[in-house]
């Protein structure tokens, strides 16, 4: 719960991170693979400037690029933005600026972390160069950072002959962020906690929405304050099957992701479905909520760990094809 002004409301950290891992591409492959020997390559456009990062199309003619060169690894910064409290996952842990930095040969900036002691120690045309990582793998993180030119070059780094392209780059995406539900979804959160489903009806169509919303999406009416109880029994409206496992998953593949209409409500919330195998599950089975044990639980959806089958007859389809 918040303190202070607005003591009451529901509030909680958020923080949203998986691996993206994606194909680079024969024109990004060549630069990771550049990177990883200590060489910085760019891409020669259809009228001679030279882009660094390189890209595979000009981005004027939208030509393709093949045509890759080397530039320096020093240069000057052409714009900068000081950064005092780094976040999680960027290149300094300690602040430092953010620089555009136009590569000597290039004609195009790349944004890096520029290391200086703080704001007073950057300047627009500040010579700086590359402080390469003490291991590198052929990825953006292989330079660590800029750090101001003015003294003898870094010679731990000798420019090595680039090897076959990086086909695939893995980068963690982090989003963190302060999360406050609202009027309409708090009732619900707190619900949760005595293991209950609140929904909330429309004042114009009298639909019931879970989860609880302030406008209705099907008539653009508002809400009122009514609260109506719903479940702990549903139906399968649809689902899927996940065959594709991802990073830190603590579920066995397959396993199945079922849209539920819980009983009183008009919109799907999608859960787990345990307790049957996944070429049983069906539309319109019968399914109930299944809560964490305990009592002393917090505010949150994550209260339902699952759903389950229960020993009632499928529901035709008919009856549940408007919310599907």
């Amino acid at each position: 719960m918040a303190e202070g002004p607005g003591a009451g409301v529901l509030e909680a950290e958020h923080v949203l991170e998986f691996p993206y891992t994606r194909s680079t591409g024969r024109v990004l492959g060549a630069f990771f693979a550049g990177l990883e020997v200590g060489r910085v390559l760019g891409a020669r456009a259809c009228d001679g400037r030279i882009i660094v990062p390189p890209q595979e199309y000009d981005p004027v003619t939208a030509h393709d690029l093949t045509d890759l060169v080397d530039v320096g690894t020093s240069g000057e910064v052409v714009t900068w933005s000081w950064n005092p409290t780094p976040k999680h996952g960027q290149p300094l842990d300690r602040p430092f600026a953010w620089a555009l930095v136009k590569l000597d040969g290039a004609d195009t900036p790349m944004l890096h972390a520029l290391d200086v002691d703080g704001p007073d120690a950057v300047s627009t045309g500040m010579r700086v160069r590359i402080r390469w990582a003490d291991e590198r793998e052929g990825r953006i993180q292989d330079i660590a950072c800029f750090e101001p030119d003015d003294g003898p070059a870094d010679t731990t780094v000798e420019p090595g002959e680039v090897g076959n392209p990086i086909e695939v780059v893995t980068t963690p995406i982090r989003i963190e962020m302060d999360y406050r539900p609202g009027i309409a979804l708090e009732p619900f959160l707190l619900a949760t906690q005595q293991k209950k489903l609140l929904g909330r009806r429309c004042t114009k169509c009298d639909k019931v929405y879970l989860m609880p919303r302030g406008v209705c999406s099907m008539c653009g009416a508002a809400f009122t304050d009514e609260q109506v109880e719903l479940g702990p029994n549903g139906t399968v409206a649809t689902f899927l099957v996940v065959n594709v496992p991802f990073a830190s998953q603590e579920i066995e593949i397959p396993y199945t992701a079922a849209e539920v209409l819980f009983d009183g409500a008009h919109t799907t919330a999608q859960f787990l479905l345990l307790g049957v195998g996944v070429d049983e599950v069906r539309m319109g089975m019968r399914v109930r909520a299944v809560w964490k044990d305990g009592d002393d639980l917090e505010p949150t959806l994550s209260n339902i760990t699952h759903v389950e089958p229960i020993d009632e007859l499928d529901v035709p389809y008919e009856d549940f094809a408007d919310y599907v």
